[in-house]
Order: structure tokens, then C-alpha cells, then sequence
């Protein structure tokens, strides 16, 4: 509790120096430098009538009566709780009969077409049995679900307008061009109040809140509360720049942390729902992961950047396009990768069976590939089989170890692939141990794991290994980049001291 009193006594102090400053210095030019717009009323007349409440219901199963509680035998309580209790499971059967009971939601949508398309969110309308949209004018449209898409939580519906009305309608602008600092204006319905505007600045962009796969929120402080989930974040031109998604509250009411899903991320999947009623992103078959600085060093990248390609799919576009593990993606169709987390939502944005260029970093050399996007399938991946038991063996001989930035490797004899149960194909130096409390131990690696490459040149024995850490030290190189595979072939990268 102690900040925000210090905080109060820090306002107190600045509004007396504030005052005192503007008679020296005059106050008005800073005003005037942080003054917002003067009104929105006028925007805000062009684009309410297409803003919507959202009502949806569904049928839910009968709630399950809650069971008297357990007391200690002769507890003079237990003659009042069981009648308390059997009173309330009475009443909850003479109002249900056991039988399902319908419920209702609210949230928010806005018209895109005059011929009906409304936006939403898809969690507004998840599971519902019917849909209503209700208009500013009082109207109440029955609306059907086009299409849905759970991982940006965006659904598309289609109303059907009384012949002789025009739905208004509004269109979205480009998110890109926004910048920290800029006036938004959201409306929805929160709490179901109708028609609610609120205003406020976009206060960070390119947020990923782990919701989903393509995390790319813009995040503002305009409020947003619930039942505005769905509705439209515009831009001072009228332009529907987000659509409003997600709070971080405690309470459940707006503490000025908001977040929209982009336009420029909505556009193609609401064209795609529209055309084909689902999502068709792209594909191109390759497990990444994070470039850090310890990776960008070791891979003489100069700064971090990009995607690190992991592993490549058999017979995916990126195996076909040539593109090999220990890649890194640094721009891909012409688009610049800046982390691993830009890679997914680029490629789910291009168009399936686009030739495009990819541009990676291989061993310190920048070249530049072609291959087709395919198209990403939603079908869960199969686990592997589990491996056959193995009869009984004598006790093998002792193993012949190495030890080196914390770890314990050892050649991959016979015995070692049986004991860790790695694939009769598996190469590399099998790590043995792991020292505790070191780099290693801290990037997860495990005995079992198996060091398949050395800052991308391939090991086979422990000396190998040895030879290259030694070639990096005398190169003045401050780590070294593994390639780790684990028993079941997963291939990662990480980077660790030499010293």
C-alpha cells in the first residue's frame, strides 16, 4: 500500500510546482501539446447505427444439486443443515424438473456490409443455439453464423435487412499506420447498455497475451467492459482500425488495459469466412523457435532477428524449397521476420499455393529460396508409437565420458540407445548428465538428449564436440550453438558458454 500513497504525495508536490512553472513559463504551450480532440460527435453520428448488440441463447444441461455436507455424528447443526439443504434441492427440482435450462449472453458487432455481414468475436456467439442482432434503432434481426475462426476469436454472421432498408454499414482502415499515441474510439454495449462510446490512445501495439497462435493485439486505455467484446475500436477518420476482444481486469471492469484484434489481422479471415465459410491459412512446414542473443551471436547474425528453423516437415513446402534446420528466417515474401513470433502470422496470411521468396541466414550467409505455400490443416498430430520392450542384457561395460560446459557426453554406443530408448536411426553424442546450476541445466537440457551438431557442423563423437568448442574459444566466439534432439527426434537449438 505503500506506492500509492507515495504516489499521492508526488501528484500534490507536482501540481504545486506545475502551478508555480506556469507563471514563469506559462503553462498554455504544454496544454495545448497533450490536449486530446475537442469532440467525436460527429464520427461518432456516421458510424453508431452500425454498431449492433449481440444476443445469443443456448441450452445447458440441469445443474447438479449440491450434496448435503458431512458433520460429526450428534453435531447440533446437522439436523438444520439437512433440512437447509434438502429444502434447497426440493426447490431446484420443483423450478428445473431436472429438465435443461436456457440461458443468455450479450456482447457486441458492427456491420461491415450493407447486406448484412456483421463482425463479432467468436466467443460471443460459442455454442449458441440462436443469434439476434439488435439494432441502434430498436430493430431485432435474426443472423445466421457464416463462419468462425477460434484462433484470432473472430466469427462472421449474415442478417437478412426488411426489403426496403439499408443496413449502415462502416469499413476498416489499416492498423499498420497506427502509432503509440493515437486517438481510438471504441463502441459496443457494455453490461448491456446500448450504444456506449468511449475514447481513448492506442497505448502498445504487437501485444501477445498467449490467447492463441497469433497473438498481434493492439492495446489501448479506452474503456472496454464486458458485452463490448465484438465490438469495433475506429480511428478519428471513422475507420474500424481493431475489434475489440479482451480486458485485463480484476474486477471484471475496465482498469484501461484493453485489447483488439488488428484490422489488418482481421481482413483476410473475415474475406476467407465470407468466401469459404472457414480459414485456409498458410503452411509451410517448419517447427521454429526464438533467436536470442546468445544464438545471434554464435550465428554471426549481428543482432537478433528472425526464426530459427528447428526441424522441417518431410515432404513440407520448406523441405521442397530447400530450407533446413538451423536456418534462420529473416524475411519471408518480402516481409521482414523480425522475431520468431512474426514467422506464424505472416505465413498464415499468405495466400495457399503463392510462390514466394525466403530469405535465410545459413552459416553466416544470407541466401535467398523459393517454395509454395501449402495449406495449413487443423487435424490434431498423431502420437508416435511407443517403442517395442527390450529383453534383458548383461550389465554393460562402463562408458567412456567427456565433460564440457557442464555437461557429460559420451559416443552413442548400442546400450545408451536402449537405456534412453532413442530411435535405432538417432545420431549425435548422447548427453550423459547434466551439471546442476549451470547455462545447461538452465535451457532444459537432460541426460538422453543427443548433441547432433556444433554450431551447425554435424558431431559424431565426444571429440568432435571437444575439437569445435576448441576452434570457437580460439575464434574469440563466447558460445557455442547445439542442435538437440531428444528420444523422439525433436529437434531444437540453444546456445551455451564455452567457457
Amino acid at each position: 500500500m505503500s506506492a500509492p500513497h507515495r504516489g499521492a504525495a508526488l501528484s500534490s508536490l507536482s501540481l504545486a510546482a506545475m502551478l508555480g512553472l506556469s507563471l514563469l513559463f506559462g503553462a498554455p504551450a504544454m496544454a495545448a501539446a497533450t490536449k486530446g480532440p475537442d469532440t467525436v460527435a460527429d464520427t461518432a453520428a456516421r458510424v453508431m447505427d452500425a454498431v449492433v448488440n449481440i444476443s445469443t441463447s443456448q441450452t445447458v444441461a440441469p445443474s447438479r444439486s449440491v450434496p448435503t455436507p458431512e458433520l460429526p455424528p450428534g453435531s447440533p447443526f446437522e439436523e438444520f443443515f439437512e433440512e437447509f439443504f434438502k429444502r434447497r434441492q426440493q426447490q431446484g427440482d420443483d423450478n428445473s424438473g431436472g429438465r435443461p435450462r436456457r440461458v443468455s449472453s450479450l456482447g457486441s458487432g458492427f456491420v461491415i456490409d450493407p447486406t448484412g455481414f456483421i463482425v463479432t468475436n467468436n466467443h460471443v456467439i460459442a455454442d449458441a443455439d440462436e443469434i439476434y442482432a439488435n439494432f441502434a434503432d430498436g430493430s431485432k434481426l435474426k443472423a445466421e453464423l457464416v463462419g468462425r475462426d477460434t484462433k484470432v476469436d473472430l466469427a462472421l454472421l449474415k442478417v437478412t435487412p426488411p426489403e426496403g432498408k439499408t443496413l449502415t454499414s462502416v469499413k476498416f482502415g489499416d492498423s499498420d499506420v497506427l502509432r503509440v499515441g493515437d486517438w481510438v474510439m471504441a463502441i459496443g454495449n457494455p453490461f448491456g447498455l446500448g450504444g456506449t462510446l468511449t475514447v481513448g490512445v492506442i497505448s502498445a501495439r504487437n501485444r501477445d497475451i498467449n490467447s492463441g497462435p497469433y497473438d498481434n493485439f493492439l492495446q489501448t486505455d479506452a474503456a472496454i467492459n464486458r458485452g463490448n467484446s465484438g465490438g469495433p475500436l475506429f480511428d478519428m477518420d471513422g475507420n474500424v482500425i481493431g475489434i475489440n476482444t479482451a480486458i485485463i481486469s480484476p474486477s471484471g471492469g475496465s482498469i484501461g488495459i484493453g485489447f483488439a484484434v488488428p484490422a489488418n489481422t482481421a481482413v483476410p479471415v473475415i474475406a476467407q469466412l465470407k468466401e469459404f465459410g472457414e480459414t485456409r491459412r498458410g503452411w509451410v512446414g517448419v517447427r521454429i523457435q526464438q533467436v536470442t542473443d546468445e544464438i545471434a551471436e554464435s550465428l554471426s547474425l549481428g543482432k537478433t532477428r528472425g526464426a530459427l528453423v528447428g526441424s522441417v516437415t518431410d515432404d513440407g513446402p520448406a523441405a521442397k524449397g530447400g530450407i533446413k534446420a538451423g536456418d534462420v528466417i529473416v524475411k519471408f515474401d518480402g516481409k521482414d521476420v523480425k522475431d520468431m513470433r512474426a514467422l506464424p502470422i505472416i505465413v498464415a496470411d499468405t495466400p495457399v499455393d503463392k510462390q514466394v521468396d525466403v530469405v535465410v541466414i545459413r552459416k553466416g550467409k544470407e541466401e535467398t529460396l523459393k517454395l509454395t505455400v501449402g495449406r495449413l490443416e487443423e487435424d490434431d498430430k498423431t502420437a508416435d508409437s511407443e517403442a517395442p520392450a527390450t529383453p534383458d542384457k548383461p550389465a554393460p561395460a562402463p562408458t567412456a565420458t567427456t565433460k564440457l560446459m557442464g555437461l557429460e557426453i559420451a559416443a552413442l554406443t548400442p546400450e545408451l540407445r536402449t537405456k534412453y530408448k532413442l530411435k535405432d536411426d538417432a545420431k549425435g553424442v548422447v548427453i550423459v548428465a547434466v551439471e546442476p546450476n549451470t547455462p545447461a541445466a538452465d535451457r532444459g537440457l537432460v541426460a538422453g538428449n543427443l548433441i547432433v551438431e556444433v554450431n551447425q557442423e554435424a558431431t559424431g563423437t565426444p571429440k568432435d564436440v571437444e575439437n569445435r568448442i576448441a576452434t570457437l574459444k580460439k575464434d574469440g566466439r563466447r558460445s557455442a550453438l547445439l542442435m538437440i534432439s531428444d528420444a523422439d527426434g525433436q529437434v531444437r537449438f540453444t546456445a551455451l558458454p564455452v567457457d
